[in-house]
């Protein structure tokens, strides 16, 4: 797949990534903007502005953004998280210029059209999934407690990307432009086209549709420290939960960083499926657990691995807690076996080269490697570090990750 990016006078970074043969072209446009760029007391934006992006701006009238592509039978989305915003459309190729005239009217244009009433409308959106996701969902506050006790308050990771209500209700309109004016500029951003489009075509659009958009000053990025807490901490927490359960997190490698692929790696070693160590000790084997599971988050400066056990009925989080750290403490301490390590590298190998082979995520991977490594082809290379990934380099990673502060939360039900 040959690349071609380019750069224009505004400061918009542009990767074209053309594959003959493919009846469809991905979108995608990663704004270097996340929870980690909010001011306390004004958290919540950037995932608000995922869902004022979509209504309206000077030239698309209010809720016609996914009508317009609905009408070419494209799919466009948007997601936020701590340290970037991306939105996206997948369609066919001769309706390009739609999409590219969708993204850039609302990255030029947005404010002519954003009022009080638009606004409010958007934050009972942002409020009622607050109050479905995280507030009346059983544990559906784990991410957000755990985060507030790995990291501490000033950190950009230590509040929720969904922002927290109060904040939610004082954002005024002058908050949010000001927001948006000074993250969600052509300097901040990268705009990536991939699949079967005619690449002069592509460039020649994307010059005429952005082009004349003013760059703005590229915000100066908040620093996220890197150092590793000296201590950890835990909590319990009485919800409305019918089984007890257990989230860790730990602190990981950020992107970039020699032992990132190996920490990917540990997170399907340990609880990725039924052949994981947490689900074969924990469930299979040692009865305690229901369920186990386990995700690497990576974000700039410091990623998180986070690992999940729910009890068995009848199984009390004392029990619970004992039989899930000394799993991961025999994890730590014993010589890993052949077919553990295939597993967990073969795992994580596959979940690359679907992401390749899928023109959505392909596009998603270019602009996060723009973003995060000024190298659109730093993505190709992700497949490479997760093949080298061996027995070694993975016990070395999985002793020194358990040996670190950990940060423990316990749910237990209400009396």
């Amino acid at each position: 797949m040959g690349l071609s990016p380019f750069t224009l006078p505004n400061g918009l970074r542009v990767v074209l990534a053309p594959r003959k043969g493919v009846p469809l072209a991905a979108v995608n446009l990663w704004y270097a903007v996340g929870s980690k760029d909010e001011r306390p007391g004004h958290t919540g934006f950037a995932h608000l502005f995922e869902h004022l992006m979509f209504e309206g701006s000077r030239d698309v009238r209010d809720n016609e953004h996914f009508l317009m592509l609905e009408r070419v039978g494209g799919v466009a989305n948007g997601s936020t998280w701590l340290d970037h915003t991306n939105y996206y459309e997948t369609l066919d190729p001769k309706h390009l210029e739609l999409a590219l005239f969708l993204e850039s009217n609302r990255m030029g244009y947005l404010l002519d059209t954003l009022e009080q009433k638009k606004l409010d409308g958007q934050r009972e959106v942002v409020k009622n999934e607050r109050r479905w996701r995280v507030d009346n969902r059983p544990y559906g506050a784990w991410d957000e407690k755990l985060y507030e006790m790995a990291f501490p308050a000033g950190h950009p990771y230590h509040h929720p990307v969904i922002g927290y209500m109060e904040d939610l209700d004082n954002a005024t309109l002058a908050d949010v432009e000001a927001f948006f004016r000074s993250h969600y500029t052509p300097s901040n951003a990268v705009l990536t086209i991939a699949g079967g489009f005619e690449p002069r075509r592509a460039r020649a659009l994307v010059e005429r549709y952005f082009g004349p958009i003013p760059g703005g000053k590229r915000p100066k990025p908040r620093p996220v420290p890197g150092a590793r807490p000296a201590s950890g901490a835990e909590a319990v927490v009485r919800d409305s939960v019918a089984l007890p359960r257990l989230y860790l997190l730990i602190h990981a490698p950020a992107p970039g960083e020699a032992a990132y692929h190996d920490a990917e790696a540990a997170a399907y070693f340990l609880g990725d499926g039924r052949g994981s160590l947490l689900y074969r000790e924990l469930v299979m084997e040692g009865r305690t657990a229901s369920a186990a599971s386990a995700w690497f988050l990576p974000a700039e400066g410091v990623s998180s691995l986070v690992l999940c056990v729910t009890g068995q009925p009848g199984v009390s989080l004392k029990v619970l807690r004992t039989a899930f750290l000394r799993t991961l403490e025999g994890a730590g301490r014993r010589p890993l076996e052949a077919p553990e390590t295939r597993r967990a590298r073969h795992l994580n190998l596959a979940a690359a080269v679907l992401q390749e082979e899928s023109l959505t995520q392909r596009a998603d991977l270019l602009s996060e490697a723009s973003i995060r490594f000024d190298d659109p082809g730093a993505a190709l290379e992700q497949r490479e570090g997760r093949e080298r990934v061996s027995r070694d380099s993975l016990q070395a990673y999985l002793r020194r990750a358990l040996e670190q502060p950990r940060f423990l939360l316990g749910f237990v039900p209400r009396p």
